[in-house]
């Protein structure tokens, strides 16, 4: 396990709005795809996540408005 998100690593997220756990792999913008749950560091969410700790919970701007997810794991 790693300590920080970084491109290339498998981040689990709790998803507090939503009640359910999300696992992203975070990936150059040329490789993202949102339908494997494969996101850029430069999308919103994977912008959000960049360098950021298990534990840590992260607000997330949509144009449905905010909401928070929390780090669950970093692979």
């Amino acid at each position: 396990a790693t300590d920080k998100v970084s491109v290339g690593n498998r981040v689990k997220v709790y998803d507090e709005t939503f009640e359910e756990e999300v696992e992203y792999t975070i990936v150059g913008s040329s490789e993202a795809n949102p339908m494997e749950f494969k996101i850029s560091d430069e999308s919103p969410v994977g912008k959000a996540l960049m360098g950021k700790k298990v534990g840590d919970v992260v607000t997330i701007e949509s144009p449905n408005g905010n909401y928070d997810i929390k780090i669950v794991s970093i692979k």
